[in-house]
């Protein structure tokens, strides 16, 4: 496609979770440091909030990535749509169980199990629960609260990191059993203008692009057609990219990007 044309190496604007891709915005850095400080200090449960496409996927993928694998067992459930007992099972078959059992006394005792076979060996556990606001059955809200109950007397066996869009935190608010036992809460805004210039120029120079590819007011309009949500910016620089190499223009220019924006 246009890969040739602007002579990348790579796709930059792709709308999938590749932690390679991903920029340290002050707030991004922020999101990771919060929620590794969390899962390295055994804390109970984090949540990170945040609209539509802000990024909130792509800081969990970091996060996991950083994580000494030695150290950490990680199950990540990202359709969490499901029934306490299913919702169970695929924690424990993340969790890398060759067989998980039906019952569901059964999968607690599988659950606890691992747990604490992953605290004898000096690994903690993770448990990501992404698309939490996807969550409708009240008594899978209420699993996910007591598997903090699996603790020793000193410390949480697990971390539980619960990601979701800005109607989770106002659901949490109506559960202040689970609520209570937040450490971290952390709600990612959108980009600010320059912040989102300075995104499109990292993932070019990671595709191996030229970084002036974007004129300044070009990217100027991509911010305020976006509004700061990376993944919006991703779909409207990746069709100017196409579109240009179509044209056969050598710059994106703000009139480009504005018709672009408007479809």
């Amino acid at each position: 496609m246009y890969k040739e044309y602007w002579h990348l190496t790579r796709y930059p604007f792709e709308n999938s979770p590749d932690p390679e891709f991903f920029y340290f915005s002050p707030r991004h850095r922020e999101a990771v440091q919060w929620l590794s400080y969390g899962i390295r200090e055994r804390k109970g449960a984090l949540v990170l909030t945040g609209d539509v496409g802000c990024g909130k996927t792509v800081i969990s993928r970091r996060v996991v990535c950083d994580l000494p694998s030695d150290g950490y067992d990680v199950a990540v459930v990202v359709n969490p749509s499901l029934s306490p007992v299913e919702l169970l099972r695929e924690i424990v078959f993340q969790l890398g169980s060759p067989q998980v059992p039906k019952s569901k006394i059964e999968v607690l005792h599988a659950l606890n199990s691992a747990l604490i076979g992953a605290h004898k060996a000096g690994r903690h556990t993770v448990i990501v629960i992404d698309e939490a606001q996807a969550i409708k059955n009240a008594g899978t809200l209420e699993e996910l609260r007591l598997l903090l109950n699996f603790q020793l007397n000193d410390r949480y066996l697990l971390t539980l990191v619960l990601i979701g869009q800005p109607e989770w935190a106002e659901r949490l608010n109506l559960l202040p059993q689970l609520e209570q036992r937040i450490a971290v809460n952390y709600t990612l805004e959108p980009l600010e203008r320059e912040e989102s210039a300075k995104y499109v120029g990292h993932r070019m120079r990671i595709a191996g692009g030229d970084t002036a590819i974007f004129a300044p007011e070009s990217l100027t309009w991509i911010h305020t057609a976006s509004g700061g949500i990376p993944r919006r910016m991703n779909t409207l620089c990746d069709r100017c990219l196409l579109t240009g190499s179509q044209l056969g223009v050598r710059r994106i220019e703000e009139d480009l990007v504005r018709k672009l924006s408007t479809r």
